[in-house]
């Protein structure tokens, strides 16, 4: 698997397939890397699309269990994400591209989308993480506890008073899905598909919220990953809904 080096970032990604591009953002929140897909995913989704879609899945900088580096940009923890998947995007010659994106995918998409709409023609949001009004703190939380120590142990120019600040920008006093408001999901013209999820971390109420709120949503039948049937039948829906909103070859 190929590098993609930008001054002091270097990102490890996959790139598979041949087809319309399409970015995939792997779950696992801040320890996001290519291999989630062989471990909890309810699907491998390269290789699901791999046949119609030029699949590139990066480890998201900073994944403890990735290899992916960079700085700690402690004052924009989001846009320091959304920087490296639009130059990776960049570096592969790719004007236009779809995305899906998975748990933490989901609210880097929102920021894809008010970054660079003119760039991202339709969006699979699965399993979105996103606040719970209930547990607030819940994602800070437990990224302080886990992944903080984890990443620190490894690189030894950082610190724990750094990470700390990190989280605090990137989950608390946020709303909804982190990364935009209400109004902006209300306003945004993009195709989504939505494949909501009911776990702590992935909040059935936030996912059902942007479907209602965005203007030109889809939602898969819900529950979705509790059968290889159910499985099958929201990935059936999913292709229909990328193959509508694909631009002609």
């Amino acid at each position: 698997m190929p590098f993609f080096e930008k001054g002091n970032t270097r990102i490890h990604y996959e790139d598979v397939g041949s087809g319309y591009p399409m970015l995939i953002i792997p779950g696992g929140g801040l320890n996001s890397k290519i291999d989630f897909y062989t471990l909890t995913a309810p699907f491998h989704a390269s290789q699901e699309f791999m046949s119609e879609y030029r699949c590139i899945t990066p480890d998201l900088r900073n994944a403890p269990e990735g290899k992916s580096s960079g700085p700690l940009e402690v004052d924009r923890p989001w846009d320091s994400h959304t920087d490296d998947q639009l130059a990776l995007m960049d570096h592969l010659g790719f004007k236009q591209f779809l995305v899906m994106g998975f748990c933490i995918g989901g609210p880097f998409i929102w920021n894809l989308l008010k970054r660079a709409p003119e760039r991202i023609v339709a969006a699979v949001i699965s399993q979105p993480s996103g606040v719970r009004p209930e547990a607030p703190r819940m994602s800070y939380d437990s990224n302080l506890k886990g992944w903080g120590p984890q990443i620190c142990a490894q690189r030894p120019d950082l610190n724990m008073e750094m990470v700390e600040k990190f989280l605090r920008n990137m989950y608390l006093d946020k709303e909804f899905v982190y990364t935009v408001s209400r109004d902006f999901v209300r306003g945004c013209q993009t195709p989504v598909i939505v494949m909501p999820d009911d776990v702590p971390a992935h909040p059935y109420a936030v996912a059902m919220e942007s479907a209602r709120l965005a203007p030109n949503a889809e939602v898969t039948l819900y529950p979705w990953k509790d059968s290889k049937e159910n499985i099958a039948l929201a990935l059936r829906h999913v292709r229909t809904f990328l193959k509508a909103n694909r631009p002609a070859a």
